[in-house]
């Protein structure tokens, strides 16, 4: 995993609600656990006919969407079941971060655990953020702030813990391999 400290990119806007994890990453490309590749079926059937044609109408497939790295997401987005798969596949398509109005919760540990930021705001920030669709937006996790727009920012909160992980680079194995002399002279310390 990469420290997360400040990200900016550019942002597409996915404004479908419910969208769940067998629509992020479908069930038919779960046969590996292998992380690289998966991106190329992220959303795959909204994403490509079934002769394999990319759909023009979807907004990732837009010429000037395809480096998109903020995803804006319709409300309730990675509902479903249990999907590890599903950040992988949006890391792996380049998606670092997913802003909606409301974030699923197993979605979001499975997101923050490998390195994907789930950022939930406001419907009235939903909408500003919309208004800049495929326009460059900031992320600084250490501040908790979206920049976007000549000036405008709106502020955000992320678990103190996972946000810890997030900038530190690691996941909860990794903060505690780091601390592994710590953990040493603590048990060290005590009764047996």
């Amino acid at each position: 995993m990469h420290a997360f400290t400040r990200f900016r990119a550019q942002l597409a806007t996915l404004p479908r609600a419910d969208i769940d994890t067998d629509q992020i990453i479908p069930a038919r490309f779960l046969t590996t656990t292998e992380r690289e590749g998966l991106g190329r079926h992220c959303f795959a059937d909204w994403r490509y006919h079934s002769d394999g044609r990319e759909r023009a109408d979807f907004p990732l497939n837009r010429a000037d969407r395809r480096a998109a790295g903020i995803l804006l997401a319709g409300h309730n987005f990675g509902c479903g079941s249990s999907r590890e798969h599903a950040p992988w596949a949006l890391l792996d398509a380049g998606i670092r971060v997913v802003i909606s109005t409301g974030i699923a919760d197993i979605f979001t540990g499975n997101a923050l655990k490998n390195g994907l930021l789930p950022i939930v705001v406001s419907e009235a920030d939903w909408q500003r953020l919309a208004a800049c669709d495929g326009e460059p937006v900031e992320i600084d996790l250490a501040s908790e702030t979206i920049r976007f727009g000549a000036d405008e920012s709106i502020g955000f909160a992320i678990e103190a813990f996972a946000r810890r992980c997030l900038l530190d680079g690691v996941d909860e194995l990794g903060w505690l391999l780091a601390r592994t002399a710590e953990i040493s002279a603590f048990e060290q310390g005590r009764p047996t």
